[in-house]
């Protein structure tokens, strides 16, 4: 369970435009198994309320802003996304909330795992059980 942060990225500029690259090893503090976006979402209603037994996640927000409340069941930590030259790196047993999605918002997340239902806690109560076993 580790606690959520910030990674920078390195990012290359010139007046063609600017270049982020992310390596494992590197950046990504993690073997990556799978990408998926998010667009199309809507300010007044929220995403996520879950939490990954397994699934590390880079989230970067390539367009828009939102923001992630996350709770480990001890302590709760609030980031504000809106640049694309950083992202927010999310450990596994990690309550995860998005709100205030703009219009714009796109959302890219690089994951440690492959999809898998069982992976997932969708109930708070069950997920504050299951961390006092794995703390």
């Amino acid at each position: 369970m580790d606690e959520p942060y910030i990674i920078k990225f390195n990012t290359h500029a010139d007046d063609r435009g600017k270049l982020v690259a992310l390596e494992e090893g590197q950046e990504l503090p993690f073997r990556l198994q799978r990408v998926y976006y998010m667009r199309g979402l809507s300010e007044d209603k929220p995403r996520g309320y879950h939490a990954h037994r397994n699934l590390l996640q880079l989230v970067i927000c390539l367009s828009g802003s939102c923001n992630f409340l996350l709770d480990n069941g001890r302590q709760t930590f609030d980031f504000h996304l809106n640049s694309p030259d950083e992202g927010l790196y999310i450990g596994n047993y990690m309550w995860r909330e998005m709100h205030q999605l703009s219009r714009d918002c796109i959302l890219l997340i690089l994951a440690s795992e492959k999809y898998s239902p069982s992976d997932y806690i969708d109930d708070y109560d069950k997920f504050i059980e299951e961390i006092k076993t794995h703390a």
